[in-house]
Order: structure tokens, then sequence, then C-alpha cells
């Protein structure tokens, strides 16, 4: 197949050369001629995947119209902020009946809309699919055996998903629910700094635990109340995604978080950093959500004060500590 990833980060990089390793033509999509360039002339994508060889075979771009010419599929790439951004400049040249596949982990800040719903709705798509999971974009691409999910309402999408990202060392499980395994892939990156912070503070194993495990709880009821199926959340999109960003040194969130914890402010964190770290954007829109449903998100309200109101993190973990007593 002919595959078109729209976006240059880390993610889209890495899943260019995952597929291009299939034996697929791989067109990659740059939003900025300088980045393309320095791609070229180094032969790594030095800003966001450095130390990784790019295969000669992958072709970069600028034009969108270029980047969509005979495409058989396109995979969404762009971080969560400027997704909806990228996808107007697409708009009218992705046919409605494209096979398409979103990468973005997060959710609109403006109409609280999930990633896939905010790209179906730009570009006029009859169906998408999602992919999410514990995949850290510097693993795959050095082909670290790894596990994940594709998910869409329609059945044969995500079925061409699984089919499509499948391989040797690449595994692929399929699910109905995309729902659940955006919202896994979009929550777990708030509970992230939240670890992140405990660490920065210098607390141990019996704290870190103990966020994954009442950020799991918080995860599963903001997806309940948005519709989504609870035993997603006991999957690869979620508990699996939670773990791996919670703990791993390639975290940009839980980074974020050990930084904060050792007393930088958020707004230096964030000057210091070439990539995103989706979870700070999220912990926003999450938090206004969490409000807006009804939903305990205890964690997920403190990383927020932490991140815009400039909550001290130890004053966090106080906060949370003296809740009132709660059945499990």
């Amino acid at each position: 197949m002919k595959i078109s990833i729209i976006g240059d980060g880390g993610w889209g990089t890495a899943i260019g050369i995952l597929l291009n390793s299939y034996g697929h033509k791989v067109t990659m999509w740059c939003p900025f001629e300088e980045n393309r360039e320095l791609i070229l002339s180094k032969g790594e994508n030095i800003r966001f995947l450095p130390g990784i060889k790019l295969p000669d075979t992958v072709n970069w771009v600028t034009d969108s119209a270029q980047a969509v010419e005979g495409a058989d599929g396109f995979v969404l790439a762009s971080p969560s902020k400027f997704l909806s951004d990228v996808c107007k400049r697409f708009a009218g040249l992705i046919s409605r009946d494209a096979f398409v596949v979103s990468l973005a982990k997060g959710i609109c800040e403006e109409t609280h809309k999930r990633m896939s719903e905010t790209a179906q709705e730009i570009l006029g798509l009859d169906s998408i699919a999602v992919l999410s999971g514990p995949s850290h974009a510097e693993e795959v691409a050095r082909g670290i055996p790894t596990a994940v999910t594709a998910a869409s309402t329609c059945e044969a999408t995500a079925k061409k998903a699984q089919e499509l990202f499948t391989g040797p060392l690449f595994r692929v499980y399929s699910s109905d629910d995309p729902v659940g395994v955006e919202l896994g892939g979009a929550v777990k990156n708030v509970i992230a700094i939240a670890v992140g912070a405990s660490d920065g503070l210098g607390f141990g194993d019996n704290t870190r635990a103990a966020l994954i495990t009442r950020g799991l709880a918080e995860v599963t009821r903001f997806g309940i109340a948005m519709g989504a199926k609870p035993e997603t959340f006991a999957g690869l999109s979620g508990v699996g995604d939670l773990i791996v960003t919670c703990t791993s040194t390639h975290s940009r969130n839980h980074t974020v978080g050990e930084r904060l914890g050792k007393g930088e402010s958020i707004k230096d964190i964030l000057a210091s950093m070439k990539m995103v770290a989706e979870g700070v954007w999220n912990a926003k829109t999450i938090h206004a959500m969490g409000q807006e449903f009804g939903v305990e998100m205890p964690i997920t309200d403190e990383v927020y004060r932490i991140c815009y109101e400039d909550h001290p993190p130890l004053d966090a973990v106080r906060s949370l500590m003296s809740r009132d007593m709660k059945f499990e």
C-alpha cells in the first residue's frame, strides 16, 4: 500500500519506519520545510526521534496535495493540540471513504471532542480508526516487541488497521470501543505527570503504585461517563499505556512531573522542551470535563492546579492524602 503519514513527530516517524519495513510505500508530511531539510541532510529526525537512522525509501514532503497523491491510506500523527488545524489543511484532499487511522492522544480543548471525532468531522469521513497502547516511539523504531490496540465503531475499519500495522515485532489487537481506547490514551498522560511529581519529590514505590492504581480508577470512571466500556481500561490502551507512561524514562509527561516535583516552574519546563507533553494540555480539558459531567477526578484536579494555578506539588500530595475515607 501507499501510506501517507500526516505529521513528522517522533511517533509518526516511528510508524513510518515500521510500515516501510513491511514494504509499504511511505510518504511523510512535514508542516515545516526547515525540519524536512534537516531530516534529509542528516538522515534522521534529529528534533523528534534522534539517534534513529531513517530508511532512504521514505519520502518526505511539505506540500499537502503531494502528500495525499495516490495514497491508499492515511495516518494522522500530529499532536492533539494541532490536529484540528492540520486536518483543516487536508480537508477536501482526502475522500470521505478513505482509510484513515488517528494516532493522536488527547481531547480538543475548544469542543471537548476526541481526536478521532474531530478528524472525522473536519475531513468528512465515513469511518476512522484509532491506534493506541503502550508504545514509545523510540522503542518501536528500534524494533522492540510492542502490542497496541486498533479501534473503530466500524468493524471493517478496525480490522483493516489491525492488518496494516501487525508485524513480527508489532502486535495489534482490534476493538470496537474507540471511546475507551482514546480516553485511556489521553487521561494516562495526566496521571503520569502526577507520578513524575511524586518521583521528583523523592517519594518511593509505594506512592507510585498508589497513584497508578488510583489513577486507573480515575481513568475508568471518566471513560465510563463518556460512554466507554469498562473492560477496555483493563487492556493495552488502558492499564498498559498507563503503566508505561508513568514509569518509563522515555515518558515526556513523567519528565514534566518529575521536574515540577523538583521545584521547576511549568513555564520554564515547557520552554525547554522540543517535543510536546500532551498531559499538560489535557489536564485543563479533562479537569473541565470532569467537573461538567460530575466525575470524581482528584488526581487530575491536583495536576491541573499544579500546571495552571501554581499549586505546589507537595501541597497536592497533602490534599490527596487528607481526602475523606472511601470504600475501594
